[in-house]
């Protein structure tokens, strides 16, 4: 895994609606998505599907003035608008390390639930360009913040765990860009970013798809 234990954190999914979103997942799959919260930076809302170590993030633009300013909204309006695909980021043990590695300057985000409790993280590469948008960025989740993934959910479908991510990107360039870590990813030549994320569910897997 490396000494920076790099390891899928989440997945990006833009959507142009948040709660429709949601309930299609209930409706076709049986997935629930979770209440998240606000990106006041960004511009930007979530809504979560746990995995345990992993998660799926239905992000939407709720502030299109603010996300036209920030590269993380940005990239949300264009997968919403379906110019490009979805996105993912990978989780590190050594933000230091990897950003150093990376050439990547670090930076907070914050983000508070409907209970109350604030969740705190550095992120790193968050892509500004079309041409970054095949790599996944940086995160590491700030001491005492409790993990999306962990949350609890009821899925109709059973437990749902991610199985991979089918992704069009440089495969040179993704690899060198993941210092050799091996995740769960199959990638095709392209610059479509995520194009499925396959999941195990309670009663077979499940290929959503941007």
């Amino acid at each position: 895994m490396g000494a920076e234990g790099l390891v899928v954190d989440h997945v990006v999914m833009g959507v142009a609606h948040l709660d429709s979103a949601a309930e299609e997942l209930a409706r076709r799959h049986g997935i629930t998505a979770l209440a998240g919260g606000t990106h006041p930076l960004w511009g930007t809302a979530n809504r979560i599907v746990p995995l345990g170590s992993s998660y799926l993030e239905l992000v939407t633009v709720a502030d299109a003035e603010v996300a036209a300013r920030s590269a993380f909204g940005s990239w949300v309006r264009d997968m919403a608008d379906g110019r490009c695909g979805w996105g993912f980021a990978v989780r590190t043990r050594d933000m230091a390390a990897t950003a150093a590695r990376l050439g990547l300057d670090p930076v907070p985000g914050t983000r508070t639930r409907p209970d109350g409790v604030v969740l705190t993280w550095q992120l790193a590469g968050v892509p500004a360009d079309d041409d970054a948008r095949t790599l996944p960025f940086v995160i590491a989740w700030g001491g005492g913040t409790p993990f999306p993934g962990d949350a609890e959910a009821s899925h109709d479908c059973g437990e749902v765990a991610l199985d991979h991510l089918e992704i069009e990107a440089d495969a040179g360039r993704l690899a060198r860009w993941l210092d050799g870590a091996r995740l769960p990813l199959t990638v095709s030549p392209g610059r479509a970013g995520v194009t499925a994320v396959v999941l195990r569910t309670g009663v077979g897997d499940v290929a959503l798809t941007p």
